[in-house]
């Protein structure tokens, strides 16, 4: 029984392929030779769109990419080295951090921002604030005395600046002088965490 169903299933397939076997012996053998090199012109088209050409890609774009990942890992290594030098550095008491707090405050941001400490928190009120001066400032604060921004409410000041600038001046950040016209400033409120202490 079981060599008959099995006969029966080959039968289908083997009645599929001889009208293609009859068709083929009645091609002439150029018709022949046309058809093979066809079948491996589709072949071989099909090899370099599935196998060759996404392999030969990825080797062309492989030196960008490796690069890229290096960037990557030498900004992560400055940021592991930074916090490791952050967590090694003594940590100062708390009024010595208010206190380092507003005197870079007043000498980054000048008169456009204003501190108040209550607890744990410093909150510092900015009107008017020159982007780069912030920044600046910002990135001194976490690294001298080690406070983290929490809470940050900025919106663009619509304030203009007064008085003449010039292309070779430095920056606001860098100088007493104000910062050029073209440069953001920031209104709001920003809240800081102080280390305990």
């Amino acid at each position: 029984m079981k060599r008959s169903s099995s006969a029966a299933a080959a039968s289908p397939s083997a009645s599929g392929i001889a009208p293609l076997r009859a068709r083929w012996k009645a091609l002439a053998p150029r018709e022949q030779s046309l058809v093979l090199a066809a079948v491996g012109l589709v072949a071989a088209a099909l090899l370099w769109w599935v196998a060759i050409a996404p392999a030969l890609q990825t080797l062309r774009s492989a030196p960008a990419r490796h690069a890229e990942l290096d960037a990557q890992l030498q900004h992560m290594q400055s940021l592991q080295a930074e916090a490791l030098q952050l967590q090694s550095a003594p940590r100062p008491p708390l009024g010595d951090t208010a206190q380092a707090l507003r005197s870079s405050l007043t000498q980054r941001l000048g008169t456009t921002a204003q501190m108040s400490v209550l607890g744990d928190r410093a909150t510092v009120t900015l009107k008017g604030a020159p982007a780069d001066a912030l920044a600046l400032w910002l990135s001194q604060a976490r690294s001298n005395a080690r406070t983290v921004p929490i809470e940050a409410r900025l919106a663009r000041s619509s304030t203009a600046v007064v008085g003449p600038t010039s292309a070779n001046k430095p920056p606001a950040a860098l100088s007493n002088q104000p910062a050029a016209p073209d440069m953001p400033r920031w209104d709001g409120t920003l809240v800081l965490a102080l280390p305990p202490g």
